[in-house]
């Protein structure tokens, strides 16, 4: 009864869809208010609907309900809660329909926090959103229907996939996908604002807060991704440029460049044509990495599905909205005229450079990830694109980037003095070529990933922290760092961990060790400064598998420092092997250790590392996040000017 009224509220959500294209249009058309705030109460009711689809799909997997075929084909009744629970998105059908829900909640939102938009102008944005939800509620219901049922129910399932039956890609998906559909209400808001023909500074302030917050969402998914490859699949790396990670990357740095130009269109009156496309790209590679994940067309750990039809589905999808989109913007590209006059050296200036140069990156890994399948279409040759390329390719771009942060924050708007900004950060600069200058002492190999690396970090870290520091000192009252806006704390913490996170990546790359042996009961073998034991591998039973777990020991001349225990997993409902690495995590470094096979003469694999920095990869990450929700908490980004109604749309009325 529960999975067929999941089934009837996912129907009920595909017409209530339905009226809120249809309804606020002609609303909007005929200047009627109660058929524009029809948008509100309808976006409401697709949440609550797909909400209670969604509930019912859990209910199906946390009960092991096997007659429910995704259910049989992603779950047992063994496997513990919280992967019964995250079962529900871990396929194709559950994933789509966890993204149909995050789609209404956006939409609701809008409705929810958009009081001081115009009814006019909301009811076209939720017009959009709606659009959007009929395309992908036809799609679950027509191709990806999560509620059909077997006529023979089995008496178990087939388990989930074990790969993702890990606390990090439990959470994974949820968050990726809050940043991938968030991106769909910018998209939204500037097909209303082409719709409307106004890209003002208002509208670039409500841009702004639903930017960052898909932003974030990003961020923490990405993440999320990275740290679990980390430990979870036995490699020893956080990145691989897998086709279906750079599908996340290449929305992330186009929200930040939106977030960047958006300021512009804010502050300034310009860039109004760039920041529309920006916003309709950003959630167009949304849509492609959707249908990257889901097509089968590139190979990736991280696919839901392997179903060309559907892939064909959600390209024709993509090409319809984004195409739509462009053809919208190239209508009403001459009517965005740019307003603000600003000189060479300005923050706009900057602003722009950072635009460029974040767009030219996102630009690279697109080729990077698309150029195997046209070359195998087009010239009819089999090739990988791996990490030299990327490393070759969009290292100098980042570089460049971070080279300009800390001197693009500190320029005034419309006009500034350069050299008056690099002499103000002259102790930033000493600062980051001392870090580099100890790095390239301390190392004893030639390269220059460290140096580099450590320069920017600090340059980056220092540059920020000097941005709060001479507003002070300017002031003469350290006081005044305390009534610095949210918004200048957040932009401080988020390009900090950009600094952060180009540190550790540089010092990994350039310091990590490694060993890979053969190694008897009671061995020991030394790595960098560590002796490391294998003390014992012992045989374990789980809820749903079995383990070789060795206990492993680390000392560091001679004094016992921890004991780190590997694991070699197997699932015997999916006949699949996973790898538990076995890391001690410090500030400085990671011991991180891998257990292989067992050899028929005696002994077992072992591969060790010892990896510098590591945990600030994902430290940098979550400073930016946390830089992006210290931003998103700050009242001016929260809340409209009470001038915004006015300002946008003045022409708007209620019917008489």
């Amino acid at each position: 009864m529960i999975i067929e009224l999941g089934h009837y509220t996912l129907l009920l959500a595909f017409m209530v869809a339905i009226l809120q294209v249809s309804l606020p249009l002609v609303g909007v058309r005929l200047n009627h208010h109660g058929l524009m705030s029809f948008s509100q109460t309808a976006a409401t009711a697709q949440f609550l609907l797909i909400a209670s689809s969604f509930a019912a799909l859990v209910h199906a997997f946390v009960t092991s309900d096997f007659t429910l075929r995704l259910v049989t084909l992603n779950s047992h009744s063994l496997k513990p809660l919280i992967y019964k629970i995250s079962g529900t998105w871990g396929n194709h059908e559950g994933s789509m329909l966890l993204w149909v829900l995050i789609l209404s909640l956006f939409g609701a939102s809008a409705a929810w926090f958009g009081g001081n938009l115009t009814h006019r102008f909301r009811a076209t944005v939720l017009a959009v959103q709606g659009a959007i939800g009929v395309a992908f509620l036809g799609f679950v219901i027509f191709t990806s229907n999560p509620f059909l049922r077997l006529a023979t129910p089995p008496f178990d399932g087939q388990d989930l996939n074990p790969l993702l039956q890990d606390p990090g890609l439990a959470f994974h998906p949820p968050f990726l996908y809050l940043g991938y559909v968030g991106l769909s209400l910018t998209f939204s808001f500037a097909v209303a604002a082409l719709i409307e023909g106004r890209v003002d500074a208002a509208w670039a302030r409500w841009v702004r807060p639903w930017t960052l917050a898909a932003w974030i969402f990003l961020t923490i998914g990405i993440a999320l991704g990275s740290w679990w490859a980390y430990y979870e699949l036995g490699w020893g790396g956080f990145w691989f440029w897998d086709p279906v990670e750079n599908a996340s990357f290449i929305p992330w740095l186009l929200a930040a460049a939106l977030l960047h130009s958006a300021i512009v269109v804010e502050k300034r009156e310009s860039l109004k044509s760039w920041t529309i496309l920006l916003a309709i790209l950003a959630f167009g590679f949304s849509l492609l990495g959707t249908f990257i994940v889901r097509s089968g067309l590139l190979t990736s750990v991280h696919a839901f599905a392997n179903d060309p039809d559907r892939g064909v589905v959600i390209l024709a999808i993509l090409t319809f909205f984004v195409g739509g989109a462009l053809i919208l913007f190239a209508m009403r590209t001459p009517q965005m005229q740019n307003e603000g006059v600003f000189a060479f050296t300005s923050r706009e200036s900057a602003l722009i450079l950072n635009n460029v140069l974040l767009a030219v990156s996102a630009f690279i890994v697109f080729v990077g990830t698309i150029w195997p399948l046209i070359a195998e279409i087009f010239f009819d040759r089999v090739l990988s694109v791996g990490p030299p390329f990327f490393n070759v390719a969009f290292t100098p771009v980042m570089v460049v980037l971070g080279l300009i942060l800390p001197i693009g924050a500190m320029l005034p708007w419309k006009r500034g003095g350069i050299y008056k900004i690099i002499l103000s950060l002259r102790i930033p600069l000493i600062f980051a070529f001392a870090v580099a200058g100890l790095a390239w002492a301390l190392q004893t190999g030639k390269s220059l990933h460290a140096p580099i690396g450590l320069f920017l970090g600090a340059w980056l870290l220092s540059g920020a922290f000097s941005d709060l520091l001479l507003r002070a000192v300017r002031a003469n009252d350290l006081s005044r760092l305390l009534r610095i806006p949210r918004a200048d704390w957040g932009k401080f913490l988020a390009h900090s961990g950009l600094g952060v996170t180009m540190m550790a990546i540089a010092g990994l790359l350039a310091w990590s060790k490694e060993d890979i042996r053969v190694v008897d009961m009671q061995e020991t073998w030394s790595l960098g400064a560590y002796e490391i034991t294998l003390k014992d591998v012992r045989r374990y039973i789980g809820p749903n598998y079995q383990a070789n777990i060795g206990d492993v020991e680390l000392r560091k001349n001679g004094r016992f420092i921890a004991t780190v225990q590997p694991e070699k997993r197997f699932y015997p409902i999916a006949k699949m092997q996973t790898t538990e690495a076995g890391i001690d995590y410090r500030f400085f470094r990671d011991v991180y250790i891998v257990l292989g096979e067992p050899h028929d003469g005696g002994g077992w694999t072992v591969r060790s590392y010892i990896k510098p920095l590591a945990s600030w990869i994902w430290g940098g990450a979550m400073l930016m996040a946390m830089g992006g929700l210290l931003s998103l908490s700050d009242r001016r980004l929260r809340i409209a000017a009470a001038t915004r109604k006015t300002t946008l749309h003045p022409q708007a009325r209620p019917a008489e």
